[in-house]
């Protein structure tokens, strides 16, 4: 039986198809590569760490200790910073207008200024100020702990923890003032006036319809937040806060060796790596779950 010859538009999808099929295998042959290289970066990595097990294993529980104490701050930290972002936003939504003018310039002068510079302010300056009325931090958390009998678990560098821990949660509570607002901004304005017809007060309104789906919205750049508020704690160590960073530099700085040395810093890289990976795995899964109920 003779071959029937194909028909042009049948040609043109054939080698449409042909062309279509190729650049798609080469998309195939970069993810395996890519998974090649990932691989052997790993087992790189876990080799150049097996290298130096003599150290790792000596600086192990100071490295674990010191991200312990990262883990706490940056906890305490987001707690107090999530209340300023929220109080913070209120006062940019508000309708008075001298509390949406502090709002507004507590936002731009803490964004407009580094958080470094913060920290010391609070430290040297607000510390220097409440110490001259008679306010100490650390003799009222010992004083405190004494009650407890546990005032040996007070560090003496607590006021570095108490204005540390402060300074960072005022910087980010700046910047959570504008996350929050905009995520209760983006819920649809009719939605709160249906809900005013139907009888519901402001604060009904707010908790029950429009803080749901600004949470929602807000967990992406809330959880950048975190990772950076975590790594941004390691400033903390000018103020004599024995955390991550400053261990690090107190292991790594007496070495002699430059390989040795660098080591220890990629050690420590790991153990903030450990601590801000996990967040964002998080920040997907809670971002995926939330999206189903929208």
């Amino acid at each position: 039986m003779a071959d029937i010859p194909r028909q042009p538009s049948e040609q043109g999808l054939s080698r449409r198809g042909h062309a279509e099929a190729r650049p798609h295998s080469w998309l195939v042959g970069l993810d395996y590569l890519f998974y090649i290289l990932v691989a052997v970066a790993i087992f790189a990595l876990f080799y150049y760490l097996y290298s130096y097990k003599q150290l790792l294993w000596l600086y192990l529980p100071v490295f674990l200790q010191g991200t312990l104490i990262t883990l706490v701050i940056s906890i305490i930290s987001a707690i107090f910073a999530i209340i300023f972002g929220f109080i913070g936003a209120m006062g940019r939504l508000s309708r008075f207008p001298v509390i949406r003018w502090i709002a507004t310039a507590y936002v731009e002068v803490i964004r407009g200024t580094p958080v470094l510079v913060q920290l010391l302010l609070w430290y040297y300056g607000v510390g220097f100020v409440l110490s001259n009325i008679g306010f100490d931090p650390y003799s009222s958390a010992f004083q405190f702990m004494t009650v407890l009998q546990s005032n040996s678990l007070v560090p003496d560098a607590f006021n570095g923890y108490f204005y540390g821990i402060i300074g960072l949660s005022f910087n980010y509570g700046a910047y959570l003032t504008e996350v929050f607002r905009t995520g209760i901004e983006s819920v649809e304005k009719g939605q709160t006036e249906a809900a005013l017809s139907l009888g519901l007060y402001s604060r009904q309104i707010m908790r029950h319809i429009v803080l749901p789906q600004a949470i929602r919205i807000t967990v992406p750049p809330f959880t950048n937040n975190f990772i950076t508020l975590i790594q941004d704690s390691a400033l903390l160590s000018v103020l004599s806060v024995v955390e991550l960073e400053h261990q690090t530099y107190a292991l790594a700085l007496p070495q002699i060796d430059a390989n040795t040395k660098l080591f220890v810093f990629v050690f420590g890289a790991l153990f903030y790596l450990i601590l801000c990976y996990p967040l964002s795995l998080l920040a997907r899964y809670l971002e995926s779950r939330m999206a189903i109920a929208y």
